[in-house]
């Protein structure tokens, strides 16, 4: 009968595999989005990064080139909030929400970034409707 347990290397290999494959499968969902989503100086682009650990978005026109807002779980504050990664995701949709009432926004569009609309990436959108951006 064979054996059809793994040896260590092809598990390595299957594991750098698969985090390709996943890498790739976000960045052909981003560039599919970014086909339709556009950010204007009316109606700027919500865009969300995301890490293992941190969540970055910014606020872009897209026209000008231009970051109007952002906002991280890297800033002093964010980070020593108590609390889970979605935790933090919804006090940063509180602070983009926030700053962007500061540059007199109001209505963005949300650019996931391929990401999937689950987890801390839904808190960080709800977070930031229920401060007042519209989206």
């Amino acid at each position: 009968m064979a054996d059809t347990t793994l040896s260590a290397n092809a598990k390595k290999r299957t594991a750098s595999r698969v985090s390709s494959e996943r890498r790739s499968s976000r960045t052909r969902r981003h560039a599919r989005l970014r086909k339709k989503v556009n950010g204007t100086p009316a109606r700027p682009r919500l865009v969300v990064n995301r890490s293992s650990r941190h969540l970055v978005v910014q606020l872009i026109d897209d026209v000008a080139g231009h970051t109007l807002a952002a906002a991280s779980t890297l800033e002093a504050d964010v980070r020593t909030f108590e609390g889970d990664k979605k935790a933090k995701a919804t006090k940063v949709g509180e602070l983009i929400a926030a700053r962007a009432r500061e540059a007199g926004v109001t209505a963005v569009v949300f650019d996931r970034g391929g990401y999937v609309y689950h987890g801390r990436i839904a808190a960080l959108a709800d977070a930031a409707r229920e401060g007042g951006l519209e989206f």
